[in-house]
Formats: structure tokens, sequence, C-alpha cells
């Protein structure tokens, strides 16, 4: 396992709970220095204080070839990606906003994966001069496509005026929404992970559950 993410892990997790939510960021720019990325590992230590265990998929990193249904599935960045994803229980997506719309890293990382995704709850986090309101519009629409469950907002966040030149944050707000965010994301994901679950080894037949059994 990456170190990095042991050390995420082992700083972070302060509830001992072997059922702890698992919550999976995933930063999808490509840029080394990332503020998104950035921002996505606050909220992921914020996580950790509220109980929840968090790992982090740096796309920078762990870059994915473009899907294709004939990719070689021992590719090791596949099979990183594909480990941390069925590990996870809910998740949270960072991107920048390009032309008003997701990274394509991102969209590659998602065409990836569907039936992973259903009874998750997911947040979003945009780096955007403009909010990244369609950005997260869109990203809300792909995984409702999948029967993910999404925060009913995200956090928008413009590197040029919510941190300094020491890459630390300066607006007080953005601090009190990661703060709401990463609280809400493990109360309401484990939630609604933990019903769809119950459901998965339930006998009801009401649920959309059902289309997942095994």
């Amino acid at each position: 396992m990456n170190k990095k993410i042991t050390d995420l892990n082992s700083r972070n997790d302060k509830s001992g709970n072997p059922y702890a939510l698992k919550v999976l960021g995933i930063g999808s720019s490509m840029r080394r220095e990332s503020f998104g990325t950035e921002t996505l590992r606050i909220v992921l230590k914020k996580v950790g204080e509220n109980g929840a265990k968090p790992q982090l998929l740096n796309m920078f990193e762990n870059p994915l070839p473009i899907y294709s249904p004939e990719n070689d599935k021992d590719n090791p960045n596949i099979r990183k990606a594909t480990d941390l994803v069925n590990w996870a229980d809910a998740f949270i997506i960072a991107t920048p906003d390009y032309h008003g719309s997701m990274a394509g890293s991102l969209k590659n990382f998602l065409d990836y994966f569907w039936s992973e995704f259903a009874g998750k709850t997911f947040g979003y986090i945009c780096s955007s001069h403009e909010k990244g309101l369609t950005v997260m519009d869109q990203m809300r629409t792909a995984i409702r496509q999948c029967y993910g469950w999404s925060l009913p907002y995200g956090i928008s966040i413009n590197s040029s005026t919510d941190f300094n030149e020491r890459r630390q944050i300066i607006n007080k707000q953005l601090v009190k929404r990661i703060d709401i965010f990463a609280r809400d994301l493990v109360v309401y994901g484990s939630l609604i992970n933990g019903q769809f679950k119950r459901d998965l080894n339930s006998t009801i037949g009401n649920s959309y559950a059902v289309h997942y059994r095994r």
C-alpha cells in the first residue's frame, strides 16, 4: 500500500471501530501541486477526525489508461484503483473546473465503474473561479446513473482567494464549510450505506438493492 495512504489512515482514524465508514477521496487533477487535491487531503483528515477511515487515490500519481473493455486488468494502476473503489463505503471526488465540466481524468475514472457506486454517498470538491456549480451538477448526474447518493451541497475553492502563499486556507467560511462537509459525509454516508447493506442481506423485494444481490 502507498506509504502516504498508510500514514493518512494512521493519523486520521480516531474511532478504533472496525465498522467505521471507509471513505475514498479521488483527486483527479493532473497538476503536481493541485489546490483541489490539497483541499481533498484536508477534508479527508477531517473525515478521519469524525470517526471514518480515509484513503486517497491521487490520479496524478496513479493515472488510468483511457477506458476500454479490453484494458489489461493486471495493469497495476487499474488494479489499485479497483481495489480502493471496492474497499470504499463513501467517496469524495475533487476536480478542477475545465470549460464548465469535470476533468477528463475524472470522467475516465468514472467510466471504469458503476455497480460499485450503488448505495454509497458522494461529496464533491471543485476548483473553480466560477463556483463550479455546473461541474458538480454533472458529477451528481453521473453518480445518480450509478445509483449512488450525493450530498446536496459541495465545496468550491478558488486558489487565488482561499489560500495564502504558504498554501494555507485563509477563508474562514471555507474552513467552516469543510467542517460541516466532513461531518455530514460521515453521518449520512454511514446511514445510507448501512441501510443499503442491510437491504442487500435481506429478502425484501421492494428495494433497488435487489438488483445488486449476488
